[in-house]
Order: C-alpha cells, then structure tokens, then sequence
C-alpha cells in the first residue's frame, strides 16, 4: 500500500505506548498535531486532509478541532474515560468514536486494593520509616485492618464489578450505587452515594467522569464517610470536590484517602502533598504492561473495523454506531 492511498490520521499528542505510534505510522499515514509550531494554523491549512483521529482519555479532542476537520469519520481514543472528548460534536457530525473498555479492568481493580491497603496499613509511609533509620528507635503506629470490612462501590460498571470480585477474598461486605439498580447484581444497592458511605468503611469510586458525576463526592458525602472511613478514587478527579477532601483529611474527618486521579492533573495541591493520611499516585492504575498493551491494540481494532466495515469495535456509550 502506498502513503497516497492510505488514511490519513491526527495524533493528537504523544501516546503512552511508543509501539503504538511506531504501529500506527506503518498502517496510516499519521501526523502528530502537538509536534506542528502552530496547531491551529496547521488544522486551517491541512485539516481537510484527516479522516480519523488517535487521541488519549488524558489529552481528549476539543470541539474546534473537530470543526477543523471537515472530513473527519472516526475517532480512536487510548482510555476509557471519554469526559476530555467533546462527544457531543462528534456525534453531531456523525463521527464514531472508539474507546478501550474491558482490557483495564483488572488492573485498576488492583491499584483500587492496593491504594486501600497502603492507606490502611501504611506500607510505602512504614518503608520511608525504615530507610530513614528510624525503626531502632521506635516503634512504627497501629495501621487499620481491611478484611472484614464494609466496602462500598460507586459505579458497579466492569471495573466496580472486578473490585467486588477482589472483595470477597477479603470476606469483605459489599454494597454499591448507581445510578439505577445494576442489572443481575445481588449485592446490596443504596439510593443514594451518601447513605452507601455512611454505611461504608471504605467508599471506592470506580464512575465515569463527566459533568454528571462532577463533585458527586462533596463534603456532605464525605461528612458521612466519617472519621474512620477511607476515600479510594481510581475513577475522575473531577468526581470528587477536591477542596472539601483536602478540609476533611485536614481536620481527619475521614481517616484517609487513596488517590489515583485529581481535578487538575498533573498538578496536585501542595495542601495535599503535605498530609500523612493520604496515598497518592499520578494517574497509573492502568500503566502495567500488559493493559497499555491491550489498550494499544484495541485502539489499532477499532480503526481498522471502522475502515472495513464502517463500525468501530468498541463505540463510546451513546455516539453512532454504540
């Protein structure tokens, strides 16, 4: 196939995979837009040229862009958070938009226990103490035990389902809310997110982001978590109000917090940085080998099945062909 006859593709920005880029360049024809002096300059003078477009859940794809690519016919996005992709501007002209759902699962249902154990049982604070030549001297504090425990689960979608999954090895009681009852789920459902974490030891976010979930942890919810009750986030930053997590910790109105995910990555509030009871990773619970591997080639599937049959393989929630 020559480069004259093959699709030509926008690479919004660098990709977590560097074998996918190097994949990509050898099936399209593909530009990245974050490498040109001057983006928008270069959407007005080469944006007719585009059929499709990679992109990442981190980075997403802004409506103007969209509007700059006249030609544009399908998206493929290295995520499965799709709150940084304007869908509705995609679905408006018709574009099918593909994400990578299921592949992550497992590994975000992991760092969701490992951050809960680490907050509980204070394994990377008890590793500083030991480097730090401390443990001669005194002795390390009481963590909190997780098993047995009652662990409550906001969005029982793939990921919820896999961290329920982990719970009962951890004989641990699990109840759940969504937005509806999910269906064929016996664990116990709560209306509402602040009645599922007063019952709760640990309150787990596994929903998607997006203005619909934006603060849907706030202080009211967090108030009923209370002082022995544990925040983990491996959803959206965005879902939970960030200023009123950092007052609650503070004031150790919770116990703690394992965080994933924050408003404004990768910034993280220095009010944060500089407390004890709370966990923090940027942005990893999918970034093992083997996820980025998958996702990476799902994002090749869902091009390649929209060129041979018009259909994305795995189509974000309510765009065209879902």
């Amino acid at each position: 196939m020559t480069t004259a006859t093959r699709h030509r593709m926008l690479q919004i920005g660098r990709m977590h995979l560097p074998a996918l880029e190097a994949e990509m360049a050898a099936r399209y024809d593909v530009t990245c837009l974050a490498d040109q002096p001057d983006p928008a300059a270069y959407l007005a003078a080469r944006g007719t040229e585009f059929t499709g477009v990679v992109t990442t859940a981190a980075i997403g794809l802004k409506g103007e862009v969209i509007a700059a690519l006249p030609r544009l016919q399908v998206i493929s996005s290295f995520g499965v958070g799709f709150d940084a992709l304007d869908i509705d501007a995609a679905t408006a002209r018709g574009v099918q938009v593909g994400y990578t759902p299921g592949v992550l699962n497992d590994c975000v249902a992991d760092m969701a226990f490992a951050l809960m154990l680490d907050v509980s049982r204070h394994v990377a604070a008890s590793d500083r103490f030991v480097r730090r030549g401390e443990w001669p001297k005194t002795r390390y504090a009481l963590g909190t035990r997780v098993s047995g425990k009652r662990l409550g689960i906001v969005g029982m979608g793939r990921i919820g389902q896999a961290v329920a999954e982990r719970a009962s090895g951890f004989r641990m009681e699990v109840g759940y809310h969504n937005r509806r009852p999910a269906q064929g789920c016996a664990l116990p459902y709560f209306e509402s997110v602040a009645a599922l974490a007063q019952w709760a030891d640990y309150l787990v976010l596994t929903v998607a982001g997006g203005a619909a979930t934006r603060h849907l942890v706030n202080r009211n919810v967090l108030e009923a978590l209370g002082p022995h009750g544990y925040l983990i986030n491996v959803a959206r930053g965005s879902v939970v109000d960030e200023a009123a997590l950092i007052e609650a910790l503070t004031e150790r109105r919770i116990a703690g917090a394992g965080l994933d995910v924050f408003e404004n990555e990768p910034t993280v509030p220095a009010a944060l940085m500089a407390l004890d009871n709370v966990v923090l990773t940027p942005h990893t619970a999918s970034a093992t080998h083997e996820t980025r591997r998958a996702m990476a080639d799902l994002v090749l599937e869902n091009l390649a099945s929209f060129f041979a049959t018009g259909t994305v393989r795995t189509p974000v929630p309510g765009t065209p062909g879902a």
